[in-house]
């Protein structure tokens, strides 16, 4: 096993400014303010302006990180963004991202696991930098959740939002540093979560877009029961690795997909709500983006500080999953 242990030197996060309310919904899909906020806890969300793509997200995201981390993007060596909503098929968004920034020796490169892909990014960037193959990343959830979303189904088009997340690492120069990551999946389950067209299974047609296939498709009571037992058995795994306890932990950051879900985790696993990082209320879902947001919001705001002990899970299509304890 390698001694070299892995640190988040910089943060940064950006979202839109066009917020859609509640009460916008109502005027474009059969529901209340009432019905989302009790089933979700969504009272807005983001939503990126007309032509912009994630990389217009990623990338002021990823300048905000680099700076928190006294860095310039020639230093940076590798480029991971996690994302289901990528720019195009090819090239990926991390090329992009790469000429956006002018990283010009930084590798670049996309993972695809839905809601999971920043900390499956983070997973493989911290691999990289413990095999001593690179020595600065930086790693982006980032989306545009709005562009595949159903804005005819109320049940899906209250939940999503636009926004991205960075997160700059390092090999770790004192005790601060990422404790712990596992990665899970389920393939048997992919029917519950899924954008149906757009791949070489239904590549796009006028019959794919005629029947609305290129939107995301969700059996939500069933991903709810899922989502709660996964992140909680996954939570607890990290955390024995690691050797804290839930009580250890400063703040718990699970995945901003729905308030019932999380206060279900929570409760689980015995960690007050105060604990738990929340601000689905105002940006709805935002996939790969949400842990990486709150993470940056956490620590700007003063929640979180130096010797901070995190701990965060996330679930999503595939089915995936992934959790990490992080000392800040």
């Amino acid at each position: 096993m390698s001694s070299v242990r892995v640190c988040i030197r910089g943060t940064g996060s950006y979202v839109p400014e066009n917020v859609l309310t509640n009460q916008d919904l109502m005027r474009i899909v059969d529901t209340t303010d009432e019905w989302i906020t009790t089933r979700t806890g969504i009272k807005e969300r983001r939503i990126a302006p007309d032509h912009s793509a994630t990389s217009d997200l990623a990338t002021p995201a990823a300048e905000k990180a680099l700076a928190a981390a006294g860095l310039d993007p020639v230093d940076l060596d590798l480029i991971l963004v996690g994302t289901a909503t990528p720019d195009m098929v090819f090239p990926s968004t991390a090329c992009i991202l790469q000429a956006n920034l002018g990283a010009k020796k930084a590798v670049g490169f996309d993972l695809s696991a839905a809601c999971s892909g920043f900390l499956y990014s983070l997973s493989v960037g911290a691999s990289f930098l413990k095999g001593g193959v690179y020595r600065n990343a930086l790693v982006i959830g980032a989306e545009t959740l709005t562009s595949i979303t159903d804005w005819t189904e109320r049940r899906t088009a209250v939940l999503f939002g636009d926004g991205a997340g960075a997160v700059v690492i390092t090999p770790a120069e004192d005790e601060s540093c990422i404790e712990a990551i596992n990665l899970y999946s389920d393939g048997n389950l992919t029917h519950l979560l899924h954008m149906p067209a757009g791949g070489s299974r239904m590549p796009p047609s006028h019959e794919t877009v005629d029947k609305n296939l290129h939107v995301i498709t969700m059996e939500g009571r069933e991903v709810f029961k899922h989502a709660v037992k996964l992140m909680t058995s996954a939570m607890e795994e990290t955390l024995s690795d690691a050797d804290v306890t839930a009580g250890d932990l400063d703040l718990l950051i699970p995945h901003q997909a729905n308030l019932r879900i999380m206060e279900a985790v929570a409760k689980r696993l015995r960690i007050p709500i105060e604990k738990v990082f929340v601000n689905v209320d105002r940006y709805g879902n935002t996939s790969a983006a949400s842990v990486p947001i709150a993470l940056d919001e956490a620590v700007r705001s003063g929640r979180i500080g130096k010797g901070s002990l995190i701990g965060t899970v996330v679930f999503g299509g595939g089915f995936t999953w992934a959790s990490a304890v992080v000392r800040i």
